[in-house]
């Protein structure tokens, strides 16, 4: 069934959507591989598909298709993965499922090591900003470029 071209119909919130995103990828300290790592992530977890196409096909340029394939696996197969990447990927799950973890001590401690202040609240800031583009993707089923 198509569905609405949610950034055409509403295009002022788009560009609100758009902005956050900018603000993650442009004006922070945070790797880019890393945001990406985190939105792929994000993206796996909440089942957009548009999103995990455009993410896997984002760190395919700078990361192996070994380890872009064993994202949603990480914990084990840790010797792929740096300790600031695991941080990021258990915090945003941590994050992605609030409503489960509610944010636990345990996991902000661990990624509070992991972490400046700033970088922390930047992390978390794409971590949202994922969540909120994947709640625009997958319900307007917004299309993948992955051919068969």
């Amino acid at each position: 069934m198509a569905r609405l071209a949610w950034h055409e119909v509403a295009p002022n919130g788009a560009k609100a959507l758009f902005g956050v995103h900018q603000y993650v990828t442009k004006s922070t300290n945070l790797p880019e591989e890393l945001i990406h790592l985190v939105f792929l992530r994000v993206s796996q977890i909440n089942g957009c598909a548009h999103c995990i196409d455009l993410h896997s096909r984002d760190l395919r340029k700078t990361m192996s298709v070994d380890k872009v394939t064993l994202v949603p696996v990480w914990e084990e197969v840790p010797h792929l993965f740096s300790d600031t990447e695991r941080a990021a990927l258990a915090w945003a799950e941590e994050v992605t499922r609030v409503s489960e973890t509610h944010a636990s001590d345990a996991a902000y401690a661990a990624a509070s090591e992991a972490f400046e202040p700033k970088d922390m609240v930047d992390l978390t800031i794409a971590i949202a900003a994922m969540n909120a583009f994947n709640r625009m993707g997958a319900p307007f089923r917004l299309p993948v470029a992955a051919k068969a």
